[in-house]
């Protein structure tokens, strides 16, 4: 069971995995050992999540669900099938805490009274400065 926090939990029976040979290090191993682990999970139709949160998930990570639904995510980062499996699970996790929470929403507000002057003063005082750089008119 994947526990993400109180709201969600989604147990092991919604990911699928498989198993392939990693690439990088690992001398005559990694051409022996299929340890890069790659998690499917159908993102659309998981009972396990709220919808809210699936709404922003599916949302935010459009890009990473192929067209049938499903989130795959990848991980060779270690030499062993049990810690890439973690470690995707891990991943998810994170993508999923990413959207948990509701952004909230931004009340829009207007400059005060006294940020409008001080902004007006500056102007002014800029303004008189470049005047004040100026060679004087030949009519005046």
């Amino acid at each position: 069971m994947l526990e993400v926090n109180e709201r969600i939990q989604i147990p092991d029976s919604e990911f699928t995995f498989a198993f392939s040979r990693s690439s990088g290090p690992g001398g005559q191993n990694v051409n022996k050992v299929c340890s890069k682990a790659l998690l499917t999970w159908d993102a659309t139709w998981s009972p396990s999540i709220p919808q809210d949160v699936r709404e922003r998930f599916l949302l935010r990570y459009r890009r990473r669900i192929t067209k049938e639904g499903l989130l795959q995510i990848t991980s060779q980062r270690y030499r062993d099938q049990g810690r890439n499996t973690q470690d995707c699970l891990n991943k998810l996790a994170e993508l999923l805490r990413s959207v948990a929470v509701a952004p909230t929403k931004r009340k829009p507000t207007a400059p005060s009274r006294g940020a409008k002057q001080r902004r007006l003063q500056d102007k002014h005082v800029r303004s008189d400065k470049k005047q004040s750089r100026r060679p004087p008119n030949p009519g005046d």
